[in-house]
């Protein structure tokens, strides 16, 4: 199939990148975005679209695939087999693995990995610091050079501030953003929820919303001190929001994601105690979540990511203060993000998309999220009236913990193409 011509016929195109929203055919080529509205090729493979929308493939800013060292949570395989299920053509991997990918080894092993399994393209963010202890910068030329996009401590924020503005920095050098999941660890350790009433009344040790307003305040002086390429991720709180928009506002550039997760459920859902509530950043109330939507909506907000931070079943399984952070995300956010944002009208498609996939792709600096003639053929298409109920025991990612298990979701993926090869095809899966 790779080699033939895909038609995707009589469809919906939503392409952020050239402002277009409406009805046309779609050659993809030699691997690539052929025409708009040719004529079909004779052997070519045709996709009926009508009444589906097409779209550039998402692209995930924020991805955990945990191999190297924590196969049992996820394996690149299965996790990037649940990233074409999910529409994404493109993901960005984070270094939570054993040992951290911290050096041009770690790139390589997991390129290697991702391009023997053929599914979505795999974009890896090297670690800031050696280790991701945050005491030594690691070889961020030689990352660079070995192809890491972005550097990251994920879930462990650079609390040095010197060693924060030098990795800004050098980082500069080489045109890569620096992602920080910003988290003041002496304010948040030891925490399960959201700091608010509901954490009062179980009596459970919570995360303040200071935590990561006081980073973001910090990350933004030093991006602007140093000019580098800041990008600020998973960010949850009104304060945050409120941050970022003047730092925007006085002209000054960075750049910052919302994990679909801190879009919907509120620490209300804690009251279960059941851990797959149980994410990084926590679930917020009602003000914050509400702070981060119209953040979206008037542009302080650039992305949207999966959150997907898989941890295996047996782990998940714990008390709920034992309990890692964690849940699947890639087979969800999609479908969350069209119940959560377009289904209320928050947001146009054109705008989901853009944030899902054009911006994202922005961030890292890579060819994608867009449709034009020439760009990759990396294509998404979707049903966008398809409810389904969200059923864990049929993903395709070995974690099995998601906030969203059994609510009932809007938009499905029909197919995900990459490179003009067809990765993922819903007709047939089981639902």
């Amino acid at each position: 199939m790779s080699h033939r011509p895909i038609w995707i016929e009589g469809g919906r195109v939503v392409d952020p990148a050239q402002g277009i929203d409406g009805e046309s055919d779609l050659l993809i080529e030699g691997g690539r975005i052929a025409a708009w509205d040719a004529s079909r090729p004779d052997d070519a493979v045709v996709l009926d679209a009508r009444g589906k929308i097409i779209a550039p493939g998402l692209v995930d800013l924020a991805t955990e695939l945990r191999e190297p060292g924590w196969e049992e949570d996820e394996t690149i395989i299965t996790g990037l087999a649940a990233a074409v299920a999910g529409g994404y053509t493109s993901v960005a991997t984070l270094p939570t693995t054993e040992p951290p990918v911290d050096s041009q080894a770690g790139v390589q092993f997991v390129q290697h990995k991702a391009q023997h399994a053929g599914l979505a393209k795999v974009h890896v963010i090297a670690a800031i610091s050696k280790g991701r202890q945050g005491e030594e910068l690691a070889e961020m030329g030689a990352l660079a050079e070995t192809g890491a996009v972005a550097f990251s401590d994920a879930d462990r924020p650079v609390q040095n501030a010197a060693l924060f503005r030098r990795a800004l920095q050098y980082a500069q050098m080489f045109d890569r953003p620096v992602i920080q999941h910003p988290e003041v660890v002496d304010l948040s350790r030891g925490g399960v929820m959201h700091d608010g009433i509901v954490s009062t009344i179980l009596g459970l040790p919570s995360i303040p919303t200071e935590a990561e307003d006081v980073m973001v305040s910090r990350d933004l002086r030093l991006a602007e001190a140093t000019g580098g390429r800041l990008h600020l991720a998973s960010i949850s709180t009104a304060g945050s929001v409120e941050l970022i928009r003047r730092f925007k506002s006085r002209g000054n550039e960075a750049t910052c994601s919302v994990a679909v997760a801190n879009l919907g459920a509120t620490d209300e859902a804690i009251r279960s105690f059941d851990s797959r509530f149980k994410v990084r950043p926590p679930l917020r109330s009602a003000e914050h979540i509400a702070a981060c939507i119209e953040g979206l909506r008037d542009g302080t907000i650039d992305v949207i990511t999966s959150g997907h931070s898989p941890r295996a079943a047996e782990k998940k399984m714990r008390e709920l203060d034992q309990a890692p952070f964690g849940m699947s995300g890639l087979e969800t956010a999609l479908a969350a993000c069209v119940t959560t944002l377009v289904k209320p009208g928050h947001l146009s498609w054109l705008d989901l998309i853009d944030k899902l996939s054009r911006r994202p792709a922005a961030v890292l600096g890579i060819q994608a999220g867009s449709l034009e003639p020439g760009s990759p053929g990396d294509v998404v298409v979707i049903d966008p009236e398809a409810e389904w109920e969200v059923r864990p025991a049929s993903f395709q990612s070995k974690c099995r913990s998601t906030p969203w298990e059994g609510a009932t979701l809007q938009a499905r993926v029909e197919w995900t193409i990459v490179s003009g090869k067809v990765v993922y095809e819903r007709h047939g899966t089981s639902d």
